[in-house]
Parts: structure tokens; C-alpha cells; sequence
């Protein structure tokens, strides 16, 4: 009986000392990751937005998002390792500027709260900026032919890079590297699209007109053909450039207005090789084959 009670006497001891040394962590919980992580290409810039649910779950505790950025390996579709801070923004949006046009890059974002804590990672979003332009005037062949020719890009020096003067070109309409010129049908005024570079193909985005430039995201991997496509307001055109065996890059323009003499377009083109992201938002003026700036006013 003495064991059994000596037994019974250490259980109770050992389950009271259970219950007296058990460890409370009250150190602050962090807030809820961003749900969700969203990005515009823009020239030389990229538009960051993200869901604001770690405020709305906790906002007495909410201080701000953090936003990070690193490299971004298109090729093989990773993020790189090494990770610097852009800034930090109570609001759920940031704007990252600066940045190379055609350099991918992988962002992400965390929630910090008043007592010290930060979140986990929203998802990951990569971006690429690219050059691009608003309210492009070209003007029909049969009006005037010195302004019919339309050429995305001309990598005059070679260094992958989109410079002011190689970008947007408005170029006669008998040249044979534009990468479209306007037609004009002489039976019914209607004006179209034409493909002339050996290497240029397009097709419609969708067959519904689109709200903005920035609604062509991504290029869309078929469907592309050397046909004539009549330019209507409102549609979006997503054009595939081909030069040479390896060199490919897209290019995006949405009709604004339609004359008899002349059309109004915004464009966008990727300068990153093979990279399909064509959103656009900014003001990249377009270039005369002399090199001089057309001053593009909106309609």
C-alpha cells in the first residue's frame, strides 16, 4: 500500500508540476501576408498593388507594407536570392521607379505592425517595364506616304537597350523594315493595318474591343498571320517581330480614332527578348526618322 500510495502521490505531484511550469508566449502575433500581389508595366517603371487584408484584419495593430525586389531569370522562370527594399507604403500600392526598361525583376511584399512585427511574403509577381506611347498619329499611304510606316523599334546600336530616338518611329510607307503601314480601301474609306517587315506577324487581342492599352497583358503565344486587319476604335492589335533565327519580340497598339486620312493609336513593344508582357501606363514620346519628338496630343 505504500508504494501504490507513494505512486499515486508522485503522479499528482508531477501533473501539478505540469500545470504550474507550462510556458505562455505572449510575444505579438504578426499580421496576415498580403493575399494577393498585382503589377503594371509601365516605361520605365513598374505599378505595384496588392489585396489590403492585413489592415482590414487587424488595423489597430497595422503600421505598413514593406516592399521588396530582386533579379527575375525569365528563361527559367525563378526569382534571384538576393533581395533589397524598395520602400515601405501604408497604402496597399507602390510605385517602383527607375528601373531599366526590358530587366525582368521579382517583388514582393510583408505587413509590419506597430509592436515590431513583419508578416510572411505575399506571392510573388514578376514585371518587366517597357517603353511606350499614347495618341500616335500615322497617316493613311494614299494621303500621305511619308508618314504611313510604323516601326516598334530599331536597335540602331545594338545594346538591347530602347533608347527615345529608336522607338515609335513614323517612317515612310515604302520601307520595306517598317513593321506596318496604313491602307486606305479605296472603295469604302475604311483604313487597315498592314504588316510589311518579312519578320512581322499580328492578330486581333480579342474579338471585343478593350478598355485601354493596358488591358493587352500578355501576348498571346499563337493565332499571329502576315493578313491585313481593318483598324477599328477600340480594338487592341498584338503584333510577333521576328529578326533573324533567335531574335523575337512583341509588340501591342490599340486603335483611339479612325479618320479617312489618318489613325490615332497608343502602342507598347517589349524590348526584353521573348518576353510576352505588353501592359502599358506612361508617356514615352514617339520619334520622327530624323529623330525629332512629335508632339502627340489626345483626341
Amino acid at each position: 500500500m505504500r508504494v501504490l500510495r507513494y505512486g499515486m502521490m508522485a503522479l499528482i505531484f508531477g501533473v501539478a508540476g505540469c500545470e504550474t511550469n507550462q510556458i505562455v508566449d505572449n510575444s505579438p502575433r504578426p499580421l496576415e501576408a498580403p493575399d494577393s500581389l498585382f503589377s503594371v508595366s509601365l516605361n520605365g517603371a513598374i505599378a505595384l498593388s496588392w489585396t489590403d487584408n492585413a489592415y482590414r484584419s487587424d488595423p489597430n495593430r497595422f503600421e505598413g507594407y514593406r516592399v521588396y525586389s530582386t533579379s527575375y531569370d525569365l528563361t527559367h522562370g525563378y526569382c534571384g536570392t538576393t533581395w533589397s527594399v524598395e520602400g515601405t507604403t501604408v497604402a496597399p500600392e507602390f510605385l517602383v521607379g527607375a528601373v531599366q526598361n526590358g530587366v525582368p525583376h521579382c517583388y514582393g511584399v510583408t505587413a509590419l505592425s506597430v509592436d515590431g512585427t513583419e508578416s510572411d511574403w505575399s506571392p510573388l509577381r514578376q514585371d518587366t517595364p517597357r517603353p511606350d506611347a499614347r495618341n500616335v498619329l500615322v497617316s493613311a499611304y494614299q494621303a500621305d506616304s511619308l508618314r504611313s510606316g510604323f516601326r516598334f523599334w530599331d536597335d540602331v546600336n545594338g545594346d538591347g537597350r530602347g533608347q527615345a530616338g529608336e522607338l515609335g518611329l513614323i517612317q515612310n510607307g515604302n520601307r520595306t523594315d517598317i513593321d506596318f503601314w496604313i491602307y486606305r480601301d479605296p472603295t469604302d474609306s475604311t483604313l487597315w493595318i498592314v504588316p510589311e517587315f518579312s519578320g512581322t506577324s499580328m492578330r486581333l487581342y480579342s474579338a471585343s474591343p478593350v478598355g485601354d492599352l493596358t488591358d493587352i497583358d500578355i501576348a498571346p503565344v499563337g493565332g499571329y498571320s502576315r493578313n491585313m486587319f481593318q483598324a477599328v476604335p477600340g480594338y487592341g492589335y498584338v503584333f510577333q517581330i521576328v529578326d533573324g533565327t533567335t531574335t523575337l519580340h512583341y509588340a501591342a497598339l490599340r486603335v483611339t480614332h479612325v479618320g479617312r486620312d489618318y489613325l490615332i493609336f497608343d502602342w507598347s513593344v517589349q524590348t526584353d527578348l521573348g518576353n510576352p508582357e505588353l501592359l502599358r501606363a506612361g508617356g514615352q514620346p514617339t520619334a520622327m526618322e530624323t529623330g525629332s519628338i512629335v508632339v502627340t496630343g489626345g483626341k
